[in-house]
């Protein structure tokens, strides 16, 4: 997905919050905003905003000296989605259909999102997100998917979310390789929230190589790269993975699933859909 005019204030939006999170006084802050728009006037037509975000996010942790400013707020994500583990568990094992239930509850997850918003409500979101109508709906094609997949390629977004993405993992029925991020960027999952999340105990956990959001594949390992061309069926979680793998040549051979929640505008106008919409989508 190419970068919108619109996206240009969100990248300020964001460059200014993780500054302040990560301890910025207001000269920093005012640093880091001018050299945002800086890198803005720099940024190629048809870059993605996943390749924006990185020049942004590598910017703040290097004028304040600080390598993970989202850790607090990951951590305390994560506290409160296994809290709510129990619970998300048992609507699935009560569910009509479990593995509907399961991705639902993985794509409400996806609120979990601090390159968006500063609050969200847990509980509102997946009250509605059960029984809202998918406005994208490749659920049929995803399952017939699985039917014929040896294994799962799952590309995590953000810590806390991690937990929702466990409930959908343990329904999969298949071996799953969860990828994390090589490094922290925004609140994006490392191998520390998988393994917070309970994910390695029930799959395994690889990371990147990347400090990139999304899945900026010429940014990963060499590891990763041979793993995701070997897929013969990839979940990719949230905005920053639609972005980054919607458009341009396919990163690889098998089918790739959307699964997000559209948070903003301009993915909801992206994928013509309304603000608030969920959405199951293949590439």
């Amino acid at each position: 997905m190419r970068t919108y005019l619109d996206c240009y204030p969100c990248f300020l939006r964001q460059a200014l919050s993780a500054a302040r999170r990560a301890g910025a006084d207001e000269d920093q802050q005012r640093l880091i905003l001018q050299r945002t728009c800086a890198e803005l006037q720099t940024l190629p037509e048809r870059a993605t905003p996943p390749q924006m975000a990185e020049r942004i996010h590598r910017l703040v942790r290097a004028e304040v000296d600080h390598s993970d400013p989202y850790l607090a707020a990951k951590q305390e994500a994560t506290r409160a989605a296994l809290e709510r583990y129990p619970v998300l568990r048992e609507h699935v094992r009560t569910a009509d259909e479990p593995l509907d239930a399961a991705i639902r509850i993985s794509i409400a997850g996806n609120i979990i999102d601090f390159g968006i918003f500063e609050t969200y409500d847990l509980d509102a979101t997946v009250d509605r997100v059960l029984t809202q109508p998918f406005a994208i709906d490749d659920r049929p094609r995803l399952r017939a998917a699985l039917a014929d997949a040896r294994e799962v390629l799952f590309l995590a977004d953000n810590a806390g979310e991690t937990v929702f993405d466990r409930v959908l993992i343990e329904a999969l029925d298949r071996p799953v390789c969860y990828v994390v991020k090589g490094s922290p960027v925004i609140n994006d999952a490392t191998r520390e929230d998988a393994q917070a999340a309970g994910i390695d105990a029930i799959a395994e956990v690889m990371d990147n190589g990347s400090d990139a959001v999304g899945t900026l594949v010429e940014r990963c390992s060499t590891a990763f790269r041979a793993r995701l061309a070997a897929a013969d069926l990839v979940i990719a979680k949230g905005q920053a993975n639609y972005e980054s793998l919607s458009s341009g040549p396919p990163p690889c051979g098998a089918p790739i699933f959307f699964l997000l929640q559209a948070k903003c505008s301009v993915i909801a106008a992206e994928l013509g859909v309304a603000t608030g919409s969920i959405i199951a989508r293949q590439r």
